[in-house]
């Protein structure tokens, strides 16, 4: 089959390798007819974790059933599935408690596991024609009679429209309340986006692309630019000086000013700034606590100097964490079924496969409209 492999730094390639199969009973083999380039691959791509070479990358994913193992009851040869980016079990202690994100069993000696992705078990990606999907019943998602019709908006439910919901749960936000999301990538227009559909009565969106602060606009935010002052004041004015009920960093560590200055704690301090006091803060962009590529001997270890006295006398509360996305992937569906959401408005590309190396480098040098890439592998 093909698929798209990591070769070092900022160097991937479309290769064949091996066909995917079934490997024990409780597998699922699906045919991907969707996967999409995330935000947090670039940190993979750009060397900046510890990935190994020969990695097949792309933990979103869709696509259709064509075998399942002997063990898989529920899904069936010819349905459409959504995948969620991380694989649970379904039988261990935090998966039972919908903590799938940090399933137990997974990826031993750690907490969770995901497809195509640094420290998270040995699961071969998507970004390829075959993916084998573990404990298929557990983390197969039966779409929809419309899922072809529908398919750039039902793939969103692989990772950045739950993570979003996800960032907005944690924040512990409620309807009425305003909401400042920092970062406005994919899962930061998801966030606002989310926080709209929520109820929410304001809906900040910093950033500094024009393309993706036009973005922020269509899914009904306020566009926060922070290269035209700081975003905590800009939102503190927009507030009548008490600032958002909550907060949202889809940055990660990778957080840089203006000027491109790696600053990791940036977008933390700065939210600590613009929420108000006993607010709440949902943390999903991502953080590692090992980077080659960071800034300081304590980047590198994944320390960063944030501003915890001003969160403590706030009252301030932080969430954390990757998206347990079966906690949302089915509502968030029925949302796309009956038309309330419709996701896709964010894609910018759909291309084929082999075109994968280009546009990495295309995503990753942050080009104008290159806001959400989708690789049709089957077309």
């Amino acid at each position: 089959m093909k698929a798209l492999v990591y070769d070092g730094p900022r160097s991937v390639s479309v290769r064949d390798v091996p066909d995917a199969g079934i490997e024990r009973p409780t597998d699922v083999l699906v045919r991907i007819t969707t996967t999409n380039i995330c935000g947090s691959d670039l940190h993979m791509y750009e060397g900046r974790t510890g990935l190994e070479a020969g990695k097949i990358l792309g933990h979103e994913n869709m696509g259709e059933v064509v075998e399942v193992g002997t063990g898989v009851d529920r899904v069936r040869v010819g349905d459409q599935v959504s995948l969620p980016f991380n694989i649970g079990c379904g039988f261990c202690g935090n998966c039972e408690r919908g903590n799938t994100g940090f399933c137990l069993t997974v990826n031993p000696g750690t907490a969770g596991g995901a497809y195509g992705f640094y420290g998270m078990g040995p699961y071969a990606g998507g970004q390829a024609e075959l993916l084998r999907v573990p404990y298929g019943d557990f983390n197969c998602l039966v779409l929809p009679e419309d899922a072809a019709e529908k398919q750039n908006d039902y793939t969103m439910l692989s990772d950045i429209f739950p993570t979003g919901w996800h960032a907005t749960e944690l924040a512990g936000m409620r309807p009425g309340e305003s909401v400042a999301v920092y970062g406005g990538g994919p899962v930061g227009i998801m966030a606002a986006y989310s926080a709209v559909l929520r109820g929410a009565s304001q809906v900040f969106v910093v950033d500094r692309h024009p393309d993706r602060l036009k973005l922020a606009e269509r899914a009904g935010a306020i566009p926060i630019d922070d290269s035209q002052g700081d975003p905590a004041q800009q939102i503190l004015d927009a507030t009548d000086g008490v600032g958002a009920d909550r907060g949202c960093e889809c940055v990660g560590y990778q957080a840089h000013d203006a000027q491109g200055v790696e600053h990791p704690e940036m977008t933390l301090n700065s939210l600590f700034a613009a929420v108000r006091p006993t607010g709440g803060i949902g943390v999903v962009g991502l953080f590692l606590p090992g980077d080659p590529g960071g800034v300081s001997e304590d980047a590198q270890a994944g320390r960063y100097p944030i501003d915890y006295g001003t969160l403590w006398f706030k009252g301030q509360r932080v969430g954390n964490g990757q998206a347990n996305v079966k906690n949302y992937n089915r509502q968030l569906a029925e949302l796309i079924h009956r038309g309330t959401a419709t996701p896709s408005f964010i894609v910018s590309h759909e291309l084929s496969l082999a075109e994968a190396p280009d546009a990495y480098r295309s995503f990753d040098d942050r080009l104008e409209g290159w806001t959400k890439v989708l690789l049709k592998p089957a077309a």
